[in-house]
């Protein structure tokens, strides 16, 4: 049984007045971050909270989440994340799945979910104060489950992801090994932190002893004056907040060292714009049963790989996939990964978790190739691949050319049903202006092979994206979707 001091109690030992986190014009120390985190977790114990019960937390970025997710820790609590963009009925499902002892939240959401289980908000817990105080957990067992992360459910009903002390540990790790630590090192976030590469900042804090910025939201304003104001060293994005910096800066900010991108694989155009305003973007690959990236395109070859998601972090292992057969290179398959940093399993899931794994291997349900020097090459989603008339059509490719259209700002494919070939690929855009379709035709017919031209253009307001950004594509093929949307 692998054990470690409690992170965020050991950081305020080791590095006390060190500045631990930034909310607008507030900081706290480590030091100070851990005593509004004991005074917390008192506060929790006195809501009858036991050791090894599952606690949900429902809340926007701010202060008080993080506060409580190491508040809960001191308790021995696992905490399960909640997306705060779900609808009631969705949320009330991954309560009852997680077997959540109690909700923590703010008022904005504590009354939909009054009568479901107990429920408190920082405003409603009791106070601090001597009675019913718990013993606090001064280590972590690296192999008990500290989070639980609902996957977004593309393929069925979200399960429930278990992610280990353990794993957020090596995670962080490795990827100091690839990105490198400094002691300036500020990372902002701006992306939620109920997903994985906004919480994941958090642990980083506490293990490197690193300040976080944290944003409530991005806005990219915003962000630019932070990036400035705290010379912001670091900052985690995916493609659509990437556009905005790209939209709104000419160069980067001088401090900022890394942009660390995921959320799928970015169009070769925006990787181009970054490397000439001289942006530091790291594409990465990663998801929730990874705990962030577990992929990443070391900087020395950013030019050279430009559109890599590079190697697997120091201690990882990846291949590609066809079957029970290993791909030889440029071959497309399965991507599969190995680390300790890869999930515990899904909750309550034997099977599921059994079917997940092969080996000891990870089979992410993503589509790539590696080079002959072992550089991936993320493709696209195995859930979202399009087959028309036998050929296999990436989504990703066909968006990647629509968005060197000037007038493009996001672009979605998806397969709609065709009589004759099966499935054809469709074309869903936000444009800035009104635009024509034989300009679209032009542009695909002079890129791609032709059973990859979309049969049709749609332009609409918005593309459905889920909480962190990402394309939800299985959305673009629901009947109301056009209708919902203009």
């Amino acid at each position: 049984m692998m054990k470690q001091p409690n992170w965020l109690l050991h950081r305020a030992y080791l590095t006390p007045d060190r500045v631990a986190l930034v909310y607008q014009d507030k900081e706290w120390t480590f030091r100070e971050l851990a005593l509004e985190v004991e005074m917390l977790s008192n506060r929790l114990a006195r809501a009858s909270l036991k050791k090894g019960e599952t606690i949900a937390l429902l809340m926007n970025n701010q202060p008080q989440m993080v506060m409580l997710v190491h508040a809960c820790f001191l308790l021995g609590l696992k905490i399960v994340l909640l997306n705060n963009k779900l609808t009631k009925a969705e949320r009330v499902y991954q309560l009852e799945d997680a077997k959540a002892a109690a909700l923590l939240t703010e008022p904005v959401f504590a009354n939909d979910h009054d009568g479901d289980l107990p429920v408190y908000t920082i405003e409603t817990l009791p106070a601090a104060g001597q009675g019913n105080k718990k013993k606090i957990e001064n280590v972590f067992d690296l192999n008990e489950t500290a989070t639980i992360m609902y996957t977004s459910g593309t393929t069925g009903r979200p399960k429930g992801v278990e992610q280990t002390f353990g794993n957020h540990f090596h995670s962080a790790v490795s990827s100091a090994l690839n990105l490198g630590l400094r002691e300036d090192d500020r990372w902002l976030i701006a992306l939620p932190l109920f997903h994985i590469s906004g919480l994941s900042a958090l642990f980083k804090s506490v293990i490197y002893g690193m300040t976080v910025v944290l944003h409530q939201k991005f806005d990219v304003d915003e962000v630019k004056n932070s990036i400035e104001q705290h010379r912001v060293t670091m900052i985690s994005v995916v493609q659509t907040m990437l556009s905005r910096l790209l939209s709104t800066l000419e160069e980067c900010p001088s401090s900022l060292r890394c942009l660390l991108l995921g959320g799928g694989p970015a169009p070769y155009a925006m990787l181009q714009e970054s490397k000439q305003k001289g942006f530091p973007v790291f594409q990465s690959y990663g998801m929730t049963e990874t705990c962030s990236q577990i992929v990443t395109l070391a900087p020395e070859f950013s030019v050279e790989k430009l559109g890599s998601a590079g190697k697997p972090l120091f201690g990882c292992e990846l291949k590609v996939q066809d079957g029970e057969r290993t791909c030889r290179p440029f071959e497309h398959g399965e991507i599969m990964v190995k680390g300790a940093n890869v999930m515990k399993g899904y909750l309550h899931r034997e099977k599921e978790t059994a079917a997940a794994f092969d080996q000891g291997w990870l089979k992410t349900g993503d589509i790539g190739y590696v080079d002959e020097e072992g550089f991936l090459f993320v493709l696209d989603r195995r859930s979202d691949l399009i087959i028309s008339g036998g050929e296999n059509i990436y989504p990703a490719e066909i968006e990647a050319v629509l968005l060197t259209h000037p007038h493009v700002k996001e672009a979605g494919v998806a397969g709609m049903y065709d009589k004759r070939w099966g499935e054809v690929p469709v074309a869903f855009l936000v444009s800035d202006e009104e635009m024509l379709e034989h300009e679209l035709y032009a542009l695909c017919q002079s890129h791609l092979a032709k059973y990859k031209w979309p049969a049709a253009f749609h332009f609409v307001d918005e593309l459905p994206r889920n909480a962190s950004n990402k394309l939800q594509r299985h959305r673009l093929k629901s009947k109301g979707f056009l209708d919902d949307s203009n």
